[in-house]
């Protein structure tokens, strides 16, 4: 039993080094420049960039919602809307979300009215009808959607998106340091194993500042 069981920690261990070392920086992944500030403090921050309207971050959401039912609790997840001039009404509306505290309530139902819906949902009128049906008052949803609070979440996103280089969505970005994508990592599933790899290497990093 002794000589199976250390024969089983060698297959186990040998059966985890592909998987880390499939990972190459600058194919898989590329490095942030120094000196971005996380928001998260003490936790490795995993920064989404989407866009409602884009089906490739449509299709990407179930992945991240299987990912986000196990992540570390170290790891704090944030979202940040593009912000291309025909998607600031969707970051308006993301914020508008957050504002009013519904985000979790109406960000997967506002994704499937889109892109299995078939509705546009792309100005205020419409957006406004839509969250009526999840019992937000349309006038509510209209100040917030309008008011300085969400315009201001929309200028940081912006700066948000230049510092990182985002040129296209879905992005994913560690910690500040490490951006990444589906094309880039191979694929879905791969991308959610190099996001738990990339957190890896953060708090390695992390770790080694501090000493």
């Amino acid at each position: 039993m002794r000589v199976l069981a250390y024969s089983l920690v060698i297959v186990l261990s040998l059966v985890s080094i592909p998987t880390q070392a499939q990972f190459e920086l600058g194919k898989h992944y590329v490095q942030l420049p120094s000196g971005s500030v996380v928001e998260t403090d003490d936790k490795i921050e995993v920064r989404e960039f989407f866009w409602y309207g884009c089906p490739h971050c449509y299709s990407l959401e179930p992945y991240l919602e299987r990912w986000l039912k196990t992540k570390p609790d170290e790891v704090a997840y944030v979202r940040t809307p593009g912000v291309a001039r025909k998607w600031i009404p969707h970051a308006r509306a993301y914020y508008t979300f957050e504002a009013l505290g519904i985000t979790e309530k109406v960000h997967r139902p506002f994704f499937d009215a889109i892109h299995k819906g078939g509705q546009k949902l792309s100005d205020e009128a419409s957006m406004a009808a839509f969250v009526a049906a999840y019992g937000v008052d349309q006038e509510t949803f209209r100040k917030a959607f309008n008011s300085f609070g969400v315009k201001t979440q929309v200028q940081k996103a912006k700066q948000l998106n230049f510092r990182y280089g985002v040129d296209s969505v879905p992005t994913i970005t560690v910690d500040g340091r490490y951006k990444a994508n589906v094309r880039g990592a191979g694929g879905p599933d791969q991308l959610m194993r190099l996001i738990n790899y990339l957190v890896e290497q953060s708090k390695l990093e992390r770790k080694s500042a501090k000493n």
